[in-house]
């Protein structure tokens, strides 16, 4: 059986849990729906991968608290896979997973882990970065002598099947705009950077997830923008909503990915330590415009995304060059390989 341990909340947001719910789809796809299970540290995490489908298991425990969770682990593969240690694959998408942890799940089964910066080696038989700035050969390097299985690069983006073969057009004129910050923004950046950017003559879409803490600023920036400010809460189709747009402003994330997959033009910026890899990358290879990071600079940041979206804005052409680079970037289908390898452990 596949144990997914990942939590998505209003202080981390949902990123962690909704890419390993698309890894959880591809899984089931191969395997039964019954072969999954999300291991969640709140009742908030467990019900999100209910809501898709997926069977979960809450800890009740505060999700950094790795030393915590052990004892629960037992149980919960006999009652969920109805057998023992060495039976199982185990993946776990967490930050605060300590090299004590994972020894000892890896006692419970195949381990594999999310790794988003390549820090250290770590006691895993399988290791993904999907990131596109992430190195292969660092990685041989790292695990040298370890028989560890790298899967490493943005071949392994685990986009959501609604992304995949969905056309897109570079129109002559931005018309419509679509604005994220993330599941969380707990800074309410997406009202920010509305406010900035209402003075350019378009429909702004403006996207906010289950956790996001400013709906009433935004619902009150929408009720006076005569109809150009419109909000979505949760989408579900967020590919139909990118496809009408005609250039996107968002955090780094996986909303970087799914935008590339269909090759909408878009400026990025980083508002966390761990994004500003990927949007330094994404700026530095002209692949997309990145502005800075908010996290560090916000100011800095608030005016270089202004001028640069202006500048792709007004710049058919240039939106025309991201979209080709974009497209060369990711082909859509890390999904299906992340499922491949990991089934790979379970046979």
């Amino acid at each position: 059986m596949f144990f997914i341990r990942a939590d998505g909340n209003a202080k981390i947001g949902a990123g962690h849990l909704m890419r390993c719910m698309t890894i959880a789809g591809e899984l089931s796809a191969r395997y039964g729906r019954e072969s999954v299970c999300f291991v969640c540290a709140d009742a908030g995490s467990g019900e999100l991968a209910g809501e898709s489908g997926f069977q979960a298991r809450v800890l009740g425990t505060e999700p950094g608290a790795r030393e915590e969770e052990l004892p629960f682990w037992p149980r919960i593969l006999e009652e969920a896979a109805g057998c023992g240690p060495g039976d199982n694959v185990i993946l776990v998408d967490s930050y605060s997973a300590d090299d004590r942890y994972l020894e000892a799940l890896g006692r419970l089964g195949h381990l594999a882990l999310m790794d988003d910066t390549g820090e250290r080696r770590r006691p895993v038989e399988c290791v993904v970065n999907y990131n596109a700035q992430a190195r292969e050969e660092h990685y041989r390097e790292l695990y040298a002598g370890s028989g560890s299985r790298l899967l490493v690069g943005s071949r392994y983006v685990p986009v959501r099947p609604q992304f995949l073969h969905r056309g897109y057009q570079v129109r002559e004129q931005v018309r419509e705009v679509l604005i994220t910050a993330g599941g969380g923004d707990s800074q309410n950046l997406a009202g920010r950077i509305l406010e900035r950017l209402l003075e350019y003559p378009a429909v702004f879409h403006v996207v906010t997830g289950r956790f996001h803490p400013h709906q009433d600023s935004l619902d009150r920036l929408a009720a006076g923008s005569g109809g150009r400010v419109l909000l979505h809460h949760d989408v579900k189709d967020m590919a139909g909503l990118m496809g009408k747009c005609d250039l996107a402003v968002t955090a780094g994330g996986s909303t970087v990915y799914e935008l590339a997959v269909m090759g909408v033009p878009f400026v990025c910026f980083s508002c966390a330590d761990n994004q500003e890899p990927l949007t330094d990358y994404l700026g530095e290879q002209g692949i997309v415009f990145s502005a800075g990071p908010w996290h560090r600079d916000p100011e800095g940041t608030q005016e270089r995304l202004a001028k640069l979206f202006c500048r792709l804005a007004d710049d058919r052409e240039g939106r025309m060059e991201c979209h080709l680079r974009e497209k060369e970037l990711i082909d859509g289908r890390g999904a299906q390989r992340l499922a491949v390898a990991l089934g790979d452990f379970w046979r």
